[in-house]
């Protein structure tokens, strides 16, 4: 069964280097150009990286929350800071690494405690199962 079944759309119009593309999310919020540019240079825009970044951070946020939660804390607040990077690999590039670099506010839990429940969200959020296939590091501390 599944629970939410989320969409996103993408179009491509040209070549890779002078091509443009716009994707955009079906709730309608978020709507964006792209383009060569926009993920390799300085040209205004999106990138594929900085959306899966986006949706790393939200989803590890808010695993990490939950985690907490079910420990007995309350946290105030969860920030999280995804750097999506992408070398060139040969002939082609890949995306070689992901950092978390995670900060909470969380009344009550040590620095120990907090880290084995942050590393817990950073292998147990669904997305990060989705990207298994990259290294994923992560800088977390107590504010």
């Amino acid at each position: 069964m599944n629970m939410a079944v989320r969409k996103a759309n993408a179009e491509w119009s040209g070549n890779l280097a002078d091509g443009k593309g716009n994707v955009e999310v079906e709730s309608g919020i978020f709507k964006s150009s792209y383009s060569f540019q926009t993920r390799f240079g300085e040209e205004k825009g999106t990138n594929p990286e900085e959306l899966i970044g986006a949706a790393h951070s939200a989803c590890y946020s808010m695993a990490l929350s939950f985690i907490l939660e079910q420990n007995n804390f309350k946290p105030e607040k969860i920030s999280t800071e995804a750097s999506v990077h992408i070398d060139k690999i040969g002939d082609g590039f890949k995306i070689t690494k992901i950092f978390l670099d995670v900060k909470g506010m969380v009344p009550g839990i040590d620095k120990e405690e907090f880290l084995k429940y942050a590393n817990e969200a950073k292998t147990g959020c669904p997305v990060s199962q989705a990207l298994a296939a990259t290294p994923i590091e992560m800088k977390a501390e107590l504010l």
